[in-house]
């Protein structure tokens, strides 16, 4: 399966959707890397692995990975081919488990995505970011590499299932070494500084307007 998405299924979408690609050749060839980036849309989990010269690695809800019979069996296996590591987000220690598994990608010197914001923005706008991203980083040592994903929200737009065919930009921004916090993880300060440099650089790659408090879905209450 995992081949199958390399050699066909992935040079196959990247013919249909042509992404224009900007700075993959940032993201270091070998060791722990984190790609941080900005979430317009659904698609955004399978379009970063197509355009990153490495598997990268994403967190899937359990549920994704639990159906039964054959047609069950084939999504997990596709899903798993395609990165995913299943955490169960209606546990109430879902946070840490989805750090738990962030850290064991990178401290098997592989890559892992993630979206500081925490959920896809619905306003367009770049929200602030979750400092799970810095502490990843922080305890791990990984190098974080920002990226910026521009007009995925036009190939899947909000309660659209099929995507379209529509122009994507996908820009890979210079690796964020933060070895010269080693230590400090712990540090709450040391976290949201460590994001705020994050999410600045995400904001540059994308031109997005950034709102300094985190995103809310209507109906959610004030993150903490």
């Amino acid at each position: 399966m995992h081949l199958f998405i390399r050699w066909f299924l992935a040079p196959l979408v990247r013919l249909i959707y042509r992404p224009t690609v900007h700075g993959a050749d940032r993201v270091p060839r070998t060791g722990p890397v984190i790609l941080a980036a900005n979430h317009r849309a659904a698609v955004d989990t399978a379009v970063i692995p197509i355009v990153t010269p490495r598997p990268v690695s994403f967190l899937g809800k359990a549920e994704y990975f639990t159906g039964t019979g054959l047609k069950g069996r084939l999504a997990a296996r596709f899903l798993s081919a395609l990165g995913y590591i299943p955490v169960d987000r209606a546990n109430a220690k879902a946070g840490l488990a989805a750090l738990d598994a962030g850290r064991g990608v990178l401290q098997a010197g592989g890559v892992f995505g993630i979206y500081p914001e925490g959920t896809r923005s619905l306003d367009g706008r770049l929200h602030r970011g979750h400092t799970g991203v810095a502490a990843l980083a922080l305890g791990t040592g990984a190098v974080v590499v920002p990226v910026g994903l521009v007009g995925t929200e036009k190939v899947q737009p909000v309660g659209k299932r099929i995507p379209r065919v529509a122009p994507v930009t996908v820009r890979f921004g210079e690796p964020l070494d933060f070895s010269r916090y080693e230590g400090l993880e712990n540090s709450a300060v040391i976290r949201r500084a460590v994001t705020d440099e994050i999410m600045d650089a995400i904001a540059r790659l994308t031109g997005q307007e950034y709102v300094d408090r985190y995103h809310r879905r209507p109906g959610e209450g004030a993150a903490a």
